[in-house]
């Protein structure tokens, strides 16, 4: 295939994935923009540039993946790279989480990247793309979290399914990418992950997340994320089955 690469963006109406999506989209990459949220996507198509796509999606729903994923591939005609970005961590200790909250997380965290990875997967295949997750490194690098447990346990999931995938469909390229301490952009842009936090259990929480050295103070430049992530997008089979992890060091 010749000509700007494909790319289709889940969980892109609002905060990590909302600054992927559009900032691929105005590094020269077509780009369809998925979220459940139509009216926040119509904002970003416009931030994304001309040819951008905006599709309902919801990834808690199967049939909604299948017909997002089916609508990207034939407006895109194809797709090269799947990028999946939706994440919800309820602030809550395990003993608090009951089993509304951890079908909540695991549907969007894990359940939801399985059904838009298999409904993408034909198209993935035909070009040899790539599918990317993004993950944490409080799933992947520091032990859990104390208050957000059940979000860790996903994120162990979703490295469990990445590796599963990566076993039945060698001839993709699946990629686990891990962000530190990000705030996203402006606006739509910036994260919504602890919007509904409480905060007194924050206030009492943040500290030992310091203590123990999970949280530095020092966060990622979107830009920076945006700019490793359009590296991947674009990477030769150099790029394949890696684990890339983007995460600021604190000032010394």
């Amino acid at each position: 295939m010749t000509g700007p690469l494909r790319v289709v963006v889940v969980g892109a109406s609002s905060g990590l994935g909302r600054c992927i999506g559009t900032g691929l989209g105005r590094r020269g990459r077509r780009v369809a923009l998925l979220a459940r949220r139509k009216d926040r996507l119509a904002k970003a198509v416009d931030e994304a540039g001309e040819g951008a796509l905006a599709i309902e999606c919801d990834v808690t729903n199967q049939e909604s993946c299948r017909s997002a994923i089916v609508a990207a591939a034939a407006d895109l005609e194809g797709i090269d790279a799947l990028i999946y970005a939706p994440g919800i961590g309820p602030l809550a200790r395990l003993v608090d989480t009951d089993a509304e909250a951890w079908r909540r997380v695991l549907d969007t965290n894990v359940i939801g990247a399985s059904l838009v990875t298999a409904a993408a997967i034909p198209y993935l295949e035909s070009s040899r793309g790539k599918a990317i997750y993004l993950s944490s490194v409080n799933g992947g690098l520091t032990p859990p979290w104390p208050g957000l447990g059940a979000y860790a346990v996903s994120k162990a999931a979703l490295d469990k399914l990445v590796e599963a995938w990566r076993g039945e469909h060698p001839r993709i390229n699946f990629v686990r990418f891990l962000v530190g301490e990000c705030a996203g952009g402006d606006g739509d842009a910036q994260t919504e992950f602890n919007k509904d936090w409480d905060t007194a259990l924050m206030a009492e929480l943040a500290p030992v997340w310091f203590a123990r050295g999970y949280m530095t103070g020092s966060l990622v430049e979107v830009d920076q994320l945006v700019a490793v992530m359009d590296t991947i997008v674009g990477g030769g089979p150099s790029m394949a089955n890696h684990t890339v992890t983007v995460a600021s060091r604190p000032a010394e």
